[in-house]
C-alpha cells in the first residue's frame, strides 16, 4: 500500500507536468496554423486583388463598348441595310460578352447577373428595333430606331448595372 502511496506521488505531478506540457504545445500549435493562415490568405489577396481589378476594369470597358451610343457609332456603316447592321451589332455584343465571360469569378453575383441582364435587354432592343424594318430601310434607319428605344427607356439597364459594378468596387477599398 505504501508503495502505491509513492507511486501516486511521483504520477500524479508528472502528469500535471505532462498535462500542461501538452497544453502550451497545443497552444503554440493552434497559434502558428492560424499565423501561415493569415499569410497565406494575405499572399492571396496579393494576388487575386489585382486580377479582380483587372476584372472590374473590363467589365466597366464591356458595358461601355455595348452602350447602343458607342456600339453605333463605331459600327455603323451607311452601305449597311438595316438587317446587316442587326447581325453586325449583335455579333459584336456576343464577341464582347464572351471575350469577358470569365470575368464573373471576380464579382458577386449580383452585379454579374445584373450586367448578364443587361446584355440580353440591349439585345432583345436592337432586335424589336430591327423587326419593325423593312429590306428597304438602311443601317441609319435602325440606329435612330434603336437611340429612340434607348431614349424611351425609364431605366437604362447598362447605366444601372456599371452603377452597381463601380458601387461594389468601391466597397473593396
Amino acid at each position: 500500500m505504501e508503495a502505491l502511496i509513492e507511486f501516486g506521488k511521483i504520477v500524479l505531478p508528472a502528469s500535471i507536468v505532462l498535462y500542461a506540457v501538452y497544453l502550451i504545445v497545443r497552444s503554440f500549435i493552434l497559434r502558428e496554423i492560424e499565423l501561415k493562415k493569415l499569410e497565406v490568405r494575405s499572399r492571396s489577396i496579393e494576388t487575386i486583388l489585382p486580377a479582380r481589378v483587372a476584372a472590374y476594369e473590363r467589365m466597366t470597358l464591356f458595358i461601355e463598348r455595348i452602350t447602343p451610343q458607342n456600339l453605333l457609332v463605331r459600327l455603323n456603316n451607311p452601305d449597311y441595310k438595316a438587317r446587316d447592321l442587326q447581325k453586325v451589332l449583335l455579333d459584336e455584343i456576343r464577341n464582347e460578352y464572351n471575350h469577358n465571360v470569365s470575368q464573373q469569378v471576380y464579382m458577386t453575383e449580383e452585379v454579374w447577373n445584373l450586367i448578364r441582364n443587361a446584355k440580353e435587354d440591349l439585345v432583345i432592343m436592337i432586335n424589336d428595333a430591327a423587326q419593325d424594318m423593312t429590306a428597304e430601310n438602311t443601317g441609319i434607319d435602325l440606329a435612330k430606331k434603336i437611340f429612340q428605344l434607348t431614349m424611351d427607356k425609364k431605366v437604362d439597364p447598362l447605366a444601372h448595372a456599371l452603377s452597381e459594378l463601380k458601387k461594389e468596387i468601391q466597397q473593396i477599398f
